[in-house]
């Protein structure tokens, strides 16, 4: 190896890193929903993937040496994305391509090696014509068969077949003797190689901070590799997820059988007291399995009682209704239940709701009512005065003269029985609620009310009123609830509470009781007056109360029984082994940390939506008293005050008071990796300004993809996590914004080469075209955060100042311009430089578009990242598409005759050429398109070596999608009778 030392200033990660691959497996561990190893164990918002982590971890580790294309093997290798990487994870997954398609990828050649042919030939299945002659040896062609199939295999379908790289021991044995030779190491695992690195270049066991650790990916990933680990969090949920991450899933096999063991004890306390009480099953001995329950309003036009829901469509797959009936004599309605009903009366039910966008809609005299109106909402001198009564932390239930009343509309019945054959089978009714379930109901409450104080008193239920807030003012406003507990009803209430009233009692060990205490939190998650019912076919079931980031109040909602929360309480515990290096986890504020690391990786709270530190509320509602019992150490306030929010004045002083202190408490070959969502040169702007004033320097930034398809489809822009990364600034030399730019430039052109270098030759390559486009922002950082001034520039005023709609800070002109050279710079392969330089920002958008569409790209981001790149600003014209993952250019023929001019893009070469192509393809003759340029395009000889380079371009669209097909070849033959054109 050419240096085995690691410089004062660079890593791996800092020299390159594979964008593509640990984009595609982030993206593949974030599509494995609740088999993810840590989100089981509790809510938290915005983990990011631990592949992700650790590719960032090692890449801070390992050295960078003078041959890059090697460094990147090696690293590779140790993440286990190399070909026998892969094989190894595909061989421990079990996965098996089918040998119907194993046979297709193999050559002539090798069918004729391992198949008998005529078998093959005369129908026989395939994996019964290999041709071996005995067990033996039929066995290893099989493993020889699958593994030629497998490596000819994209790395995306290869990832299908494969584990996850976290669920593997790491690198296969013959990789560690790579590995260790390249990195002059001596290891056996990654926990070693973390040890033998970390000891290198800092003389010691390495040391990884978190001080933003919410759902604890960061340090539950940096303990699984050996790393020294400290977790801080100002809100105490995000502590006890870390804490329980570290101690529950890495505890390994024993501590999930112990949870395990201690969950059932609990469960089945919990069944037998329910049983007892008879609250869940009625006459007939059928025992509850779903409960809809719907508020009840009076129409302010009629007077009538109105059960309120957007649909009174039950279940799509029984196709069973609720169909209201009016009682004239008492001004209500009733609700009765039908299953079975025709297709035309379950869409008449679907369509039936009374609650229809902010309206109530009354079946009784069919007049629609604003729902401001109905709880009296009032603007009062420019402000809103809300109308509902505040519910009391007495309060269980609506009180007889509130607005809203509530009352259970439907109960489905799972009915036990002995089929034909003597098996035990079970079948499901949705039934009307009778006047027995509503003595259910009634005794529900009766003994929820004789335990309320006590419970509280003791931290069963919740007791913690709800401050006001961005998302806790929702049910405040909308139902009038002022406490935690009012989010859920009566017979959740006591069933939760029951919960830890039994773990209370049953359990002693802490491990046991923090296991259960987040089996409380999945149960309070899944069974609110927030958990929404869904009528889908495939589904009829409730979903949990965040299945997204806010606390939506409902008109209607879904109870669970006991036998509907078992799996929710019994959550999965994908558990793994943690080394015995020190862990250290507590609630604390960034500002204040004292913990000394040598590595920090934090996602701090900057351009997202998500309230962390008003939701965790609800879950630290159900924690409070259990935490102070369980960690006396800690605080059990949410801390709200002190949360960094926002993202004016006061919240760039607490981040650059955050990261000052994670700084003052690094050492100076220390490094910092700040992860945050891309969205445009604004909040990256704003991220180096604080990070700038915290006395760090960019050194790198790579844009991870982390979202989900479901995700992608939704925002339709350049998903991504970007990591920046960070060093002390030791410079305090001062430039000038001459003097930048031209630096910057320099830098940009270097990077973006240096990129290109890497994936020469590459089948696949670790950067796409955003990575190119985004490179251009880190470049840009990298140059104005070595200094430790600019001269024109006010730092403290920048940070301090609000900004109007539309104007931009310094820092953002600098990054503009740095998108500007890139997309000067990234001329699209094949086309002349020189011509490249003579096309106007329009019409090198227009072809770049092409480019990016060639590689498979159709999120829209990319396409607005590229107009930002060339100054572009109205472009809309030139979409054939915009639709999520569908965003592409048109081609000649939808541009057709359309939008020519003299001007922009209309009056372009691109244009002209565009429309030839149509004008050829519309008569079928080249020659009547190069007829055409000859006759209106100026200069058109002065200009034909460029028109044939734009032909020539188009033509090159022709394998890429079939609607350029045509097009494509048009106007190759139009390039042709231009090139052969003579005066």
């Amino acid at each position: 190896m050419a240096t085995s030392k690691l410089t004062d200033t660079e890593s791996f990660i800092e020299a390159q890193f594979p964008v593509s691959k640990v984009s595609k497996e982030s993206y593949n561990e974030r599509k494995s929903g609740n088999d993810q190893t840590l989100p089981s164990i509790g809510k938290w918002w915005g983990r990011k993937p631990l592949v992700m982590i650790r590719a960032a971890l090692i890449g801070l580790l390992m050295p960078p040496s003078d041959d890059p294309k090697r460094d990147r093997e090696i690293f590779l290798k140790i993440m286990t994305m190399d070909e026998d990487g892969l094989w190894k994870r595909m061989r421990e997954a079990d996965g098996n391509i089918r040998y119907k398609d194993a046979f297709e990828l193999l050559t002539e050649e090798e069918r004729e090696r391992f198949f008998n042919l005529d078998e093959v030939k005369g129908g026989k299945a395939i994996h019964h014509c290999i041709d071996a002659s005995g067990r033996d040896e039929k066995k290893e062609m099989k493993r020889e068969i699958q593994r030629l199939a497998f490596s000819r295999l994209s790395y995306d379908e290869k990832l299908s077949y494969a584990d996850r790289p976290e669920q593997i021991d790491g690198p296969p044995e013959a990789a560690w003797e790579e590995i260790n030779d390249y990195l002059d190491t001596d290891a056996e695992s990654l926990s070693e190689l973390v040890q033998e690195l970390g000891n290198r270049q800092l003389g010691h066991s390495p040391r990884l901070g978190d001080a933003f650790c919410g759902g604890g990916n960061v340090p539950f990933e940096a303990a699984r590799l050996g790393f020294n680990t400290f977790g801080s969090d100002l809100n105490p949920v995000g502590a006890l997820l870390t804490w329980a991450s570290l101690n529950v899933v890495g505890g390994g096999k024993k501590v999930a059988e112990r949870v395990r063991t201690a969950q059932q004890k609990v469960f089945a306390a919990v069944d037998k007291q329910i049983t007892e009480w008879g609250i869940e099953k009625n006459d007939k001995g059928w025992r509850a399995d779903a409960y809809l329950y719907c508020v009840e309003t009076e129409c302010p036009e009629c007077g009538v009682d109105v059960p309120m829901a957007p649909s009174w469509a039950i279940g799509k797959g029984t196709n069973t209704i609720a169909l209201l009936e009016l009682d004239e004599v008492n001004d209500r309605f009733d609700i009765r239940i039908e299953e079975g009903v025709s297709k035309a009366d379950l869409e008449a039910a679907d369509e039936a709701g009374t609650v229809r966008g902010d309206r109530l809609h009354c079946p009784a005299c069919d007049r629609a009512t604003p729902l401001t109106m109905i709880r009296g909402d009032q603007r009062v001198e420019n402000e809103t005065s809300y109308g509902l009564r505040k519910w009391t932390k007495e309060d269980i239930v609506p009180r007889p003269e509130d607005t809203f009343q509530e009352r259970l509309y439907c109960v489905r019945w799972e009915e036990s029985y002995t089929d034909e054959e003597g098996n035990r089978q079970t079948r499901s009714h949705y039934q009307s609620v009778t006047e027995g379930d509503q003595k259910r109901e009634q005794e529900v409450l009766h003994l929820l009310e004789e335990r309320f104080d006590e419970w509280q008193e003791k931290g069963y239920i919740p007791s913690r009123r709800i401050e006001p807030g961005y998302n806790t003012e929702q049910p405040i406003r909308e139902r009038g609830w002022t406490h935690w507990h009012h989010l859920f009803n009566p017979r959740q209430l006591l069933q939760i509470g029951l919960f830890a009233e039994k773990q209370r009692e049953l359990l002693e060990n802490k491990v046991e009781q923090v296991g259960c205490l987040l089996g409380l939190g999945k149960l309070a998650d899944w069974n609110s007056r927030l958990c929404r019912w869904v009528s889908a076919s495939k589904m009829e079931n409730g979903v949990q109360t965040f299945s997204n980031q806010a606390l939506n109040t409902l008109y209607d909602y879904y109870a669970r029984p006991v036998n509907q929360i078992e799996t929710v309480y019994y959550y999965a515990i994908n558990h793994t082994e943690i080394s015995e290096a020190e862990q250290i986890i507590e609630p604390e504020d960034a500002r204040a940390v004292e913990y000394s690391a040598d590595f920090w990786i934090t996602d701090p709270p900057y351009a997202d939506a998500i309230n962390y530190h008003e939701l965790g509320e609800y879950f630290l509602a159900w924690y409070e008293k259990p935490l102070q019992r369980l960690f006396p150490e800690w605080y059990t306030d949410s801390k709200r005050a002190l949360a960094i929010t926002g993202d004016e004045e006061d919240f760039r002083r607490d981040m650059v008071a955050s990261y000052r202190n994670l700084a003052h408490h690094m050492p100076e070959d220390g490094a910092q990796i700040v992860m945050f969502t891309h969205q445009d040169a604004s909040v990256w702007a704003d991220l180096a300004l604080i990070m700038w004033a915290a006395g760090l320097r960019v050194t790198a930034a790579w844009t991870i993809a982390t979202e989900t398809s479901s995700a992608l489809k939704k925002g339709n822009y350049v998903q991504g996590t970007v990591l920046l990364v960070l060093r002390k600034r030791t410079s305090d030399d001062t430039a000038f914004t001459d003097q930048l730019k031209v630096q910057v430039e320099d830098e940009v052109r270097d990077q973006l080469d240096a990129m290109r270098a890497l994936d020469e030759d590459e089948e696949e390559p670790s950067f796409g075209d955003t990575d190119y486009q985004l490179a251009a922002y880190a470049a840009a950082l990298r140059v104005l955060t070595q200094y430790g001034s600019v001269e024109e520039w006010d730092i403290e005023r920048e940070l301090s100042r609000s900004r109007s709609n539309g104007e931009q800070s310094p820092i953002e002109d600098i990054i503009e311009e740095a998108v500007q050279v890139a997309a000067d710079h990234l001329i699209p392969q094949g086309f002349d430089s020189f011509q490249w330089k003579t096309l106007a920002p329009e019409e090198r958008l227009y072809l770049k578009g092409l480019e990016l569409e060639s590689h498979g790209e159709y999120r829209t981001g990319a396409y607005q990242e590229l107009a930002r790149g060339f100054g572009v600003r109205e472009y809309t014209s030139l979409y054939a598409s915009s639709r999520a993952n569908k965003t592409r250019f048109k081609t000649a023929s939808e541009f057709g005759s359309k939008q020519l001019g003299d001007e922009g893009f209309e009056g372009s070469h691109v244009r002209y050429a565009l429309f030839a192509v149509h004008e050829a393809r519309q008569q079928d003759d080249a020659q009547a398109g190069r007829l055409w340029l000859r006759s209106e395009l100026p200069d058109y000889w002065g200009n034909r070596k460029k028109l044939i380079e734009i032909l020539g371009y188009l033509a090159s669209m022709e394998s890429v999608a079939e609607h350029w097909e045509e097009d494509a070849k048009a106007a190759r033959l139009v390039a042709g009778a231009v090139e052969n054109d003579h005066a």
